[in-house]
């Protein structure tokens, strides 16, 4: 499958090398694909440059977001939740109308520092605001409560017996991103109905950044216990 992926940030690099891996013909997309190319230091994780990382991975595609999107027959939103509306935008509406939009991202707002509070919460989501921004598209909101490298590979915890999320308002769109969740290992997903159901997975995070600071570890996931 073709697949444009939104964000060269760390989980965009991790979904598009796991996904490209799984024989899917992938595309990641940026703002400034000049500037992102140019930038020599390290990202706030200690990770190498994405040009490090993309002279590793050259059967990736990489531009901008709009050719991503021309590119993809299903989309990943991966970027930081502050640019995602802004990379929808730039897509443009003819590139993402009536694909599969899996949504990652969380609304969060380090403007004070750590713990970060939500930019968005209670009685919206940017999961919502998304599929507002591109009401032709089929948004799905699941992964954004792991950290990338359980996205790809949930088997590094209890075998992958835990817990993924999905909502959207479009089922065939829950199916296909059912799909590609069980080829990255994810054996127990919980459909919450519809997109606005991301209001909780999203509110999820201000839990999971304090279990993160608390065990100074992000390789943690939930357990839905029947």
């Amino acid at each position: 499958m073709k697949i444009g992926i939104f964000g060269t940030g760390p989980v965009g690099q991790t979904l598009a090398a796991k996904l490209a891996s799984l024989g899917h013909d992938v595309f990641i997309g940026t703002r400034d694909p000049a500037a992102t190319l140019k930038r020599n230091d390290n990202d706030s994780f200690g990770n190498p440059p994405f040009r490090v990382w993309k002279e590793k991975h050259g059967s990736i595609g990489f531009d901008g977001f709009a050719e991503a999107a021309r590119h993809g027959e299903l989309l990943i939103n991966a970027t930081n939740g502050n640019g995602a509306l802004a990379a929808i935008d730039a897509a443009g509406a003819d590139a993402v109308d009536g694909k599969v939009l899996i949504d990652v991202s969380n609304p969060l707002d380090f403007s004070r520092g750590m713990p970060p509070s939500l930019s968005v919460c209670n009685t919206d989501s940017l999961g919502e605001q998304i599929q507002r921004a591109a009401p032709r598209a089929r948004v799905v909101k699941t992964l954004n409560t792991v950290n990338a490298h359980l996205m790809v590979d949930p088997g590094q915890l209890a075998g992958g017996d835990h817990t993924m999320f999905v909502c959207g308002n479009d089922a065939a769109a829950k199916a296909e991103a059912k799909a590609l969740l069980e080829g990255f290992g994810w054996r127990d997903i919980v459909d919450l109905g519809d997109i606005a159901n991301a209001r909780g997975t999203e509110m999820y995070l201000p839990l999971w950044v304090r279990l993160w600071m608390a065990t100074q570890s992000p390789m943690f996931s939930i357990k839905l216990v029947r």
